[in-house]
């Protein structure tokens, strides 16, 4: 049998590249710059629109009616939360993490609460936690209360669950600023829109996962649970919702994470708290300062992290009065021991954690930021000149000068054309054209570049590591929990030791995205690698293979697809880090976005958010597109 082979799409592609250089080369100068002419004038439109809303903020029905009563609300709630926090005794609030440690996971969760507690007053910064904290609580209790919802009515109804995708795909694919530049307009600045946006952030987790964990729920228990009558309520309450807790659980982890890693972003638009802190800190370059602040934020984001990883695994026997009575004794020592330590605490210490307590990290910080700046710029300076002026300039200077706009769409509606044909082809050049029409070319080829730069160096270091962890049980047991603590870092914080070494500019941002994407990046390569079936291994080595070997000819091709897909999942990780590198002095769409937000220049924040989201629309599907290809 004679297998049909699809025509090759290589000509065609290498056509589309040499009539976009034709062209270029024909008309250097009209093609050199894109055209004035295209731009589509968003921004006059959204500062007209802006200064309508400054104008009508007071007495247009939906201010009056929708958005202040809503803001209200949330200002009001979140208020009332942070009250009670701050309101109670330091040792209470301990004791009450501490417990809450020991109920889910014993001794050891219960001592890293307890430590945890104890860090955010030793270093200065009980009152900012206390905020942070009242913000996610809040945050992810709403977006658990719209996207579970959400997420049931996508695994009842898949019409609903495919109207509801691409919006959770866009959801997924914006980088959290962006939230923040149509939120102000409307809410304006301080905790509402913060909440706002960390909210929109946060939520597209909730609503997979509920839908995931209930549209995996084994068929013969549905078949039961209707073979004895259950109506569609009652087998969505007592079957389903029941089985798929564990799965809806690690949903509410995620949220957390979410929500946790966008709080730095959110003390831009006057969101108090641990994030304020280290935002005002990275302003004034007082690193130390900034460093304190970070290691707060670790510690919160590892201390709810493990909590809600545990909450998926509870054993609720042991909490009930169907469980064993030496355990349930445990259970009920430990917490006595806790209340009874927390009452101690509450009448020998003051209701403010006690100042002579504070640990001054910022001091020897400091110290040492100026040490290494006397001591090591012969070191990270010629490495930053050389990034710089070798690496970043000439490459950008290639998309925005050399290479002319046609040919770079013509480039990437070639490459689009080659993993997936003519939609993904056409899709891409149009969302490239568009960057141009925003009045955000320059920019925009910028931060591509960098995006490049950034996820060729990410890929060169991930790959050989995520080799070496799949070949090697040990080294992955040691390497682990420097990922899992590079993961759990919000992204914000990658930023301090960074500017420790290098000041600001674009090589601190894209030190910090290289730091931030290549966990994922070895933990999916090592993924990869393992699972390549043990009898391909088998059969290379039976036929004389050496281990290089079989790692060159058999499990790296077999993995390909999963490497695709870690590289794709690096792009996205390292776009999220492009405006939180331009905070710091990082060129491209980020600057220009940052920009527009602290000027409240929304037009210009809205087009370079845009832009944004676009380029990482078609990165993300050509990338996934070609994933899927080589599986």
């Amino acid at each position: 049998m004679v297998s049909a082979h699809r025509p090759s799409r290589w000509p065609i592609a290498l056509a589309i590249v040499l009539i976009a250089v034709l062209v270029s080369v024909l008309k250097p100068v009209l093609m050199a710059q894109f055209p004035k002419e295209l731009y589509l004038g968003v921004r006059p439109t959204i500062d007209q629109f802006q200064r309508w809303v400054i104008d009508h903020r007071l007495t247009h029905p939906l201010f009056v009616y929708f958005f202040e009563p809503v803001s209200a609300f949330i200002d009001g709630s979140l208020r009332a939360i942070e009250a009670i926090l701050l309101g109670a005794h330091w040792a209470v609030i301990t004791g009450l993490v501490t417990l809450a440690g020991w109920l889910l996971g014993r001794w050891r969760l219960a001592l890293g609460a307890l430590a945890a507690c104890l860090t955010f007053g030793l270093l200065g910064l009980w009152e900012q936690s206390l905020q942070t904290l009242a913000l996610m609580v809040f945050s992810v209790v709403l977006s658990l209360i719209v996207g579970i919802p959400l997420g049931i009515a996508c695994a009842l109804s898949d019409p609903f669950e495919r109207l509801l995708r691409p919006v959770l795909d866009t959801m997924q694919t914006m980088p959290a600023f962006v939230y923040l530049i149509p939120v102000v307009l409307f809410f304006g600045v301080a905790r509402v829109p913060a909440v706002i946006a960390t909210v929109i952030y946060a939520i597209p987790p909730a609503i997979r996962l509920t839908n995931l964990g209930i549209r995996e729920v084994q068929p013969s228990a549905i078949e039961a649970a209707r073979a004895f009558g259950s109506t569609r309520a009652q087998m969505l309450a007592k079957v389903q919702l029941p089985l798929a807790l564990p799965t809806i659980l690690a949903g509410v982890n995620q949220v957390i994470m979410m929500a946790l890693g966008i709080v730095v972003i959110a003390a831009m638009v006057g969101a108090g708290g641990l994030g304020r802190e280290v935002y005002l800190a990275l302003q004034r370059l007082q690193v130390g300062q900034a460093f304190e602040a970070g290691l707060a934020i670790v510690v919160m984001a590892i201390l709810l992290d493990r909590m809600s990883e545990a909450l998926t695994t509870l054993d609720l026997t042991r909490l009930t009065s169907g469980a064993p009575s030496a355990t349930r004794r445990t259970t009920v020592l430990g917490a006595v021991i806790i209340v009874v330590l927390s009452a101690a605490c509450v009448l020998a210490f003051q209701d403010t954690f006690p100042a002579e307590w504070r640990i001054a990290l910022h001091q020897p910080i400091d110290v040492a930021v100026l040490w290494m700046r006397d001591n090591l710029f012969d070191i990270t300076g010629p490495f930053s000149d050389f990034l710089t002026l070798s690496v970043l300039n000439p490459t950008r200077d290639l998309f925005r000068i050399a290479l002319p706009w046609p040919v770079v769409i013509a480039l990437v509606a070639a490459l689009a054309y080659l993993t997936a044909g003519w939609q993904m082809a056409l899709g891409s050049a149009l969302g490239m054209l568009v960057l141009g029409m925003l009045g955000q070319w320059s920019e925009s080829m910028d931060t591509f570049s960098q995006v490049l730069i950034t996820t060729a160096i990410t890929v060169l270091l991930a790959l050989p590591v995520g080799i070496a962890t799949s070949q090697s049980n040990t080294l992955r047991a040691v390497l682990r929990p420097m990922l899992d603590f590079l993961q759990t870092i919000p992204s914000f914080v990658f930023l301090v030791p960074v500017i420790m070494l290098f000041n600001i500019g674009r090589v601190p941002g894209l030190i910090a995205s290289v730091l931030y994407a290549i966990p994922v990046g070895i933990k999916l390569i090592d993924l990869g690698m393992r699972q390549v079936s043990s009898e391909a291994i088998e059969a290379a080595t039976a036929f004389g293979s050496t281990r290089v070997q079989t790692i060159a000819k058999v499990q790296l091709p077999l993995a390909r697809a999963s490497i695709a897909v870690s590289i794709n999942q690096m792009i996205m990780m390292v776009l999220a880090m492009v405006i939180i590198a331009g905070l710091v002095g990082g060129a491209g769409l980020g600057l220009v976005a940052v920009t527009g937000l602290a000027r409240t220049q929304t037009g210009l924040g809205m087009e370079a958010g845009a832009a944004i989201v676009i380029l990482a629309v078609v990165l993300d599907r050509i990338t996934q597109a070609w994933a899927a290809r080589l599986s």
